[in-house]
């Protein structure tokens, strides 16, 4: 499984004077670039293809308090990708020192051409690489289907 240690610093604390949900989403967001940037499939790789990944959702599920002066881990598996690559889901646990899940968080992504602004497939090559990552035991073939499945749509003014 792949993992990324974090410091909790002293800007990564709310009011509460406990991990800020914010620092918990950039502590992902950083996990799984790393894991990308060390398996061919950084930001060079990125540029050259004209992609940027986009988030759908991501739900947080936070089982203790994170407080600053011990480090934490934070995991990433696969837990879903389409036939094409187009769409993605992760799966993150957050460790603390003795090994412990304090939290959990399922996120859902896909692939946008950043010339058009519109989901694209991810180019072969990087499929390979991202198809690589260690799959959780529920992993799905995902489909545009399971991109709706919460059945959530805009709601204008």
């Amino acid at each position: 499984m792949y993992t990324k240690e974090f410091e909790v610093r002293w800007n990564d604390i709310d009011a509460n004077r406990h991990l800020a949900n914010s620092a918990y989403i950039n502590y992902m967001s950083h996990t799984r670039l790393s894991y990308m940037l060390e398996n061919g499939f950084g930001q060079a790789k990125m540029v050259e293809f004209n992609i940027g990944p986009v988030v759908f959702y991501e739900h947080m599920y936070y089982f203790k308090e994170v407080f600053p002066g011990k480090p934490i881990n934070v995991s990433l598996q696969l837990k879903g990708l389409s036939e094409n690559g187009m769409y993605f889901s992760f799966l993150h646990n957050f460790y603390d020192h003795k090994g412990r899940n304090i939290a959990r968080c399922e996120m859902m992504g896909g692939w946008i051409d950043l010339t058009k602004r519109k989901l694209r497939d991810l180019p072969e090559e990087l499929l390979d690489n991202l198809g690589s990552l260690e799959k959780t035991e529920d992993f799905k073939v995902l489909t545009k289907e399971d991109t709706r499945k919460f059945n959530q749509v805009p709601m204008h003014l």
